[in-house]
């Protein structure tokens, strides 16, 4: 199968290395530069460094070159991005079938990447969105990964995972693109949360408290949105919450450690060096619950907090303080 990557970050550079085992693939970098040092070096020092890039492996800079003939594109850029490489597909006149793999709202719009994606390829595209707990660097790796593919297309939804299931990239599929989008992006604000109480000191308890009362918020956002429950307890909900909110590699969870130090958030992107998705779809999240009435409590406190890292200790103080109430 001809499949096109269009993102050289570490999450492309990761799906690449390892879809290039079985399929044709080609990955797409916007910077001609950072394309140049990757086919000169064959790895992505800048985003994905130690990793060997398969020989078969193509490297384009022309997007229309990159989708020319493939069957699938797997579209691995920021949320924030998204709206912009969709136009180059649409100006590309690509027809193949679409696959992101960002998790976030876009930034000033609270749009879902399967809102852009009408809005900029049309409704009767063929797409979805790929998602589920899955470090760059483990995928690389070969280490075992379980993730989701969505699609309101069912048929579309198991075809594709089915194309790209390996065996260390082991891909469910879904109908519920709602649920599974809103898992996705609300999971990177709980880690921003997480990081603030591990860097606090707080404690193993208080993190194990914050990550389900966080999968309750990301809950009551995703139904009131149209997302399934069952959706928020598999792969997309539980299952990435927990690993970003735990593992040492997760970007948004670095964020909220040096937060809980007092850095300014200018500071610490600077020193992050990738895109930290929770950062910029934090306001969006709790602009959306102030509209829909839906209590969320930490992403309110996350937002705080990054406006101000300061305050954290006070924040999290007024968290501990609200009323008791019924768990469910």
């Amino acid at each position: 199968m001809k499949i096109a990557v269009l993102g050289a970050g570490a999450w492309g550079t990761a799906i690449s290395i390892t879809l290039a085992q079985r399929h044709d693939v080609t990955l797409w970098a916007r910077d001609a530069g950072q394309c140049a040092s990757m086919r000169s070096a064959r790895s992505n020092q800048r985003y994905l460094p130690g990793f060997t890039l398969p020989a078969n492996l193509v490297l384009e800079t022309d997007i229309a070159a990159a989708v020319a003939g493939c069957e699938l594109a797997l579209v691995a850029v920021t949320t924030n991005g998204l709206r912009a490489t969709f136009e180059r597909l649409r100006e590309a006149r690509c027809a193949a079938p679409v696959v992101w793999l960002c998790k976030g709202f876009e930034k000033e719009r609270a749009k879902l990447p399967h809102q852009v994606c009408a809005e900029e390829l049309g409704a009767g595209v063929r797409c979805g969105a790929l998602s589920g707990p899955s470090f760059a660097e483990e995928v690389a790796r070969g280490l075992p990964t379980a993730v989701t593919l969505a699609s309101s297309d069912p048929e579309f939804a198991r075809t594709a995972a089915r194309d790209l299931h390996s065996a260390t990239l082991r891909v469910y599929c879904t109908d519920d693109v709602i649920g599974v989008e809103v898992a996705g992006a609300v999971k990177n604000v709980m880690a921003i949360a997480a990081g603030i109480c591990d860097g606090l000191d707080l404690g193993l308890n208080a993190r194990a408290a914050l990550i389900t009362r966080g999968l309750a918020e990301m809950t009551r956002l995703g139904v009131r949105l149209g997302g399934r429950i069952e959706t928020f307890m598999g792969l997309a909900g539980a299952g990435d919450l927990i690993l970003t909110c735990t593992g040492d590699l997760s970007r948004n969870r670095r964020v909220g450690l040096r937060l809980a130090q007092g850095v300014p958030l200018a500071d610490i992107l600077a020193e992050l060096g990738h895109v930290a998705e929770g950062v910029y779809s934090a306001r969006e999240v709790a602009r959306l619950a102030r509209e829909l009435a839906v209590d969320m409590p930490i992403t309110v406190a996350v937002c705080r907090v990054l406006d101000d890292p300061t305050a954290a200790g006070a924040v999290v103080k007024e968290l501990l303080q609200r009323e008791p109430k019924a768990e469910f």
